[in-house]
């Protein structure tokens, strides 16, 4: 029997304390002198809502090009003889690649231009001799179809003898070379490849972006490209053309140019992640993210009256970044919670805490 007491007396000692426990769970309240009761005030972060430029940055993956990218072709027939470019040299346009056999074509060229040198100093002979009256109109004729055929010839010698000694029109680095001293190239129209040239010093990225996207982009805009070998630099660059054609996917080629730097950090044929800063809405009204309850979809959230937190139904629109914008069920300048809502209900108590 005392045993039996042992045990009633325990339980009443544990149901004791597990009462007084979740008594001191409870919210706490303020007690009056009369006896009542005022439920304690939640404490919560505010801000208040205010509205700004909202901008929305999206990022895409493109591959990084050469600016001009040519393939230098071989103009005339003949023996390389000579060669002035390594691949990994930077040649400045003019500057000659290649050089074929042109013993030949030297000669002609110089006989040309000595016949064409004749054939001037004829004609401003006959022209002074016309004018005075001394030859006749067929004679004057006759000098100056001398004098023009004269000419063709010296153009079409010098022009190949020109070739002989083949040159870049770019200025680039030169990235393969195909032919050695001894090859034997040919000529127009199927010429031989000679070299590659690429153009590094200006770049360009080309994506394709989404067309939700798409119409938010104007010419000149501003993007920040980046690449995984170099991912601390950020290469400022600008959009130089928008495809007025999608394809299937309903995206639009948006080619982005960008300078490279002068030790050409960037290669042709890297990756590059273009970031593009887009305008989404002017003085649009936003708020923490944080503040909203539930999904997006059906979002709610608590503004602060009179130290009251009423619970209110918002429509959300664009997401940016840690925040939101709000196009309806807050007015700017409503004081919005922020930390403490998870434990609020609709007409709660609260007290603001200070920052």
């Amino acid at each position: 029997m005392t045993t039996k007491l042992k045990f009633i007396s325990t339980g009443i000692v544990v149901l004791g304390v597990i009462l007084s426990f979740a008594l001191n769970s409870q919210p706490k309240t303020d007690s009056q002198s009369n006896g009542n009761s005022i439920a304690t005030a939640y404490s919560v972060t505010v801000v208040k809502a205010a509205k700004q430029n909202v901008s929305e940055s999206f990022s895409l993956t493109g591959t990084i090009a050469a600016n001009n990218d040519i393939v230098v072709l071989s103009e005339t027939q003949g023996r390389v003889v000579k060669i002035n470019a390594e691949v990994g040299d930077y040649k400045p346009a003019g500057s000659v690649l290649v050089e074929v056999d042109g013993e030949l074509k030297e000669t002609a060229y110089k006989t040309a231009q000595m016949t064409y040198d004749k054939s001037k100093k004829d004609l401003d002979r006959y022209e002074a001799l016309y004018k005075e009256g001394s030859i006749t109109e067929s004679q004057i004729e006759q000098a100056r179809w001398n004098f023009q055929s004269a000419e063709s010839q010296y153009i079409v010698a010098r022009r190949q003898y020109n070739d002989t000694k083949i040159t870049t029109p770019i200025s680039g680095i030169v990235t393969s070379r195909n032919v050695n001293i001894g090859s034997f190239v040919q000529g127009a129209p199927q010429g031989t490849v000679i070299a590659n040239i690429v153009d590094i010093s200006k770049l360009k990225v080309k994506v394709n972006v989404a067309e939700k996207d798409v119409f938010r982009l104007k010419d000149g805009d501003k993007a920040e490209v980046t690449t995984d070998v170099f991912p601390n630099v950020v290469f400022v660059g600008k959009i130089s053309t928008i495809s007025s054609k999608g394809d299937d996917a309903h995206t639009y080629p948006v080619e982005v140019i960008l300078h490279n730097d002068p030790k050409h950090t960037l290669k042709a044929g890297m990756f590059g992640q273009v970031t593009f800063s887009a305008s989404s809405s002017n003085n649009a009204l936003v708020i923490p993210r944080e503040s909203i309850i539930g999904s997006l979809r059906d979002a709610q959230l608590y503004v602060v009256q009179n130290n009251i937190a009423k619970l209110r139904n918002v429509t959300v629109g664009k997401g940016v970044g840690t925040e939101v914008e709000i196009l309806g069920g807050l007015k700017e300048g409503e004081t919005v919670v922020v930390n403490g809502q998870n434990n609020l209900k609709d007409n709660a108590p609260v007290v603001i805490r200070k920052n």
